[in-house]
């Protein structure tokens, strides 16, 4: 029996592999068979048991040695286009010695654009994934338009001061802001730019189908700037009754039993996804500033990410807050943010926690770290007025004194928790049936399961 087949292959990075994850269990359910491809020192599980046996978990080498920091961007990225090449053509060839499980469709995450090269190389049809918003991949997209109108250089670099707006129906953007110039030093936005954008961008000109994990209603302007994408989100678990997977580390499930002890609409949850990292006095004014607030406090911190050490506590800091802060290493977000109790979500504005507030209508206090976070920002504040932003002192640190005060004043604006209601139910109503995320994931199937033939032929970039 002919069984439809399907590559799904993320970048090696937490925000990349969760929705990519759930995009590949909507596939499974539908009966298509998914490999879902891990990175040797990034392998995730499903936490979900298949019967079915659609879903196999493969990981191939990054070229990096064990002891190697993987959120080196530059090293991470140049040793993936060294060797996921030649791995996944050695794999495909591999699977499709049994010619009824041919992969017959590759899906790759717009950060590993060289995987098109090999889709193209060996006749495979490509969908582009975006794990990040529509207009994120909008601005992908227009690269050679601002390139063009001297936007930017050859580099990525902004060459205007001033704000730029890719369509009337967008939000303008600061070319400082770009998500290419806000990753790290000079030499690391250029790599991004070059290896991760340029091809990102000709991937998703040659892809059948750009897949946004997004609504037509969150980001009407993008998609009809660029109709070959197409919302098929929100994706999350949690719509499906399941818990998320795709995690990298494990996690700590007794803060849904602590939050199960709280008053409705009391708890301020603060969580920084994979990559922020605080100084040690920064950290130090979170940490007062939530205990100013005299709310209950959900604090997600990562264990190791202030370079060889984790944070440390101010003295006597635990006794002071005592049971009203509940802090873990890791949290399922997803579960912790459908939670009754929780009132507001202090975040880094990462695309997955974007869509995760919005999808449970919690109001944000945005606090964006670096990429395309600062985009997200703009949409949650100025957009969808669903939140507000921390600012920065003088000296690059959001004081304590401004962590109380924009709590209080979120939880008392009844205009941002209506937006934030309001968000939700048109982020929901996309999913259902006859409505533009479920039609068109409901299509994309479709064409999977049309197999190969008839694939439109394009020009190999």
């Amino acid at each position: 029996m002919k069984i439809f087949h399907v590559l799904v292959i993320p970048y090696p990075a937490q925000g990349h592999v969760i929705p990519l994850m759930e995009l590949a269990r909507r596939l499974t359910s539908n009966g298509i068979k998914v490999t879902f491809i891990n990175t040797e020192y990034r392998v995730v599980s499903t936490s979900e048991n298949d019967p079915s046996d659609l879903l196999q978990m493969v990981s191939v080498p990054d070229g990096m040695e064990p002891w190697e920091d993987r959120n080196d961007f530059i090293r991470l990225i140049e040793s993936l286009y060294q060797v996921m090449p030649t791995k996944l053509e050695e794999l495909i060839k591999s699977i499709n010695k049994n010619e009824d499980e041919n992969i017959t469709w590759i899906i790759t995450d717009y950060a590993m654009g060289m995987v098109a090269r090999v889709a193209q190389k060996m006749g495979i049809r490509l969908a582009t994934f975006c794990s990040g918003s529509a207009a994120f991949m909008t601005l992908i997209m227009s690269v050679q338009k601002l390139l063009d109108n001297e936007v930017i250089d050859s580099n990525g670099v902004p060459l205007k001061d001033e704000m730029v707006q890719l369509s009337t129906t967008m939000p303008p953007m600061d070319p400082a802001k770009f998500t290419w110039v806000c990753i790290g030093d000079t030499a690391t936005n250029e790599v991004v730019f070059r290896k991760i954008i340029l091809d990102g961008k000709e991937a998703g000109e040659v892809a059948d189908h750009i897949l946004c994990n997004s609504t037509m209603e969150l980001e009407p302007g993008a998609f009809t700037l660029f109709p070959k994408m197409l919302p098929v989100g929100p994706l999350l678990a949690t719509n499906r009754l399941k818990k998320q997977a795709g995690q990298f580390w494990k996690e700590d499930s007794t803060c849904v039993t602590w939050l199960d002890q709280q008053p409705v609409c009391s708890v301020i949850y603060v969580a920084f996804g994979s990559f922020t990292v605080f100084t040690q006095s920064q950290f130090d004014e979170l940490a007062f500033g939530l205990e100013l607030t005299n709310k209950p406090f959900l604090w997600v911190i990562r264990p190791g990410v202030n370079g060889s050490t984790d944070y440390v506590f101010p003295t006597g800091y635990m006794n002071k807050v005592g049971n009203r802060g509940k802090i873990v290493s890791w949290a399922p977000q997803q579960e912790v943010l459908t939670h009754p109790s929780v009132a507001c979500f202090i975040s880094h504005c990462g695309w997955n926690s974007t869509m995760e507030g919005v999808s449970n209508g919690v109001p944000f206090l945005c606090w964006p770290y670096f990429a395309d976070q600062f985009l997200n920002t703009t949409y949650v504040c100025d957009i969808w007025k669903t939140g507000l932003p921390l600012i920065k002192d003088d000296l690059g640190i959001v004081t304590r004194e401004e962590i109380k005060s924009k709590v209080e004043k979120l939880l008392s604006d009844n205009i941002a928790k209506q937006s934030a209601s309001n968000l939700q139910e048109k982020a929901m109503e996309s999913l259902q049936a006859g409505n533009p995320s479920n039609k068109n994931l409901s299509n994309f199937i479709d064409w999977v399961k049309q197999g190969n033939d008839n694939a439109p032929a394009k020009n190999a970039f």
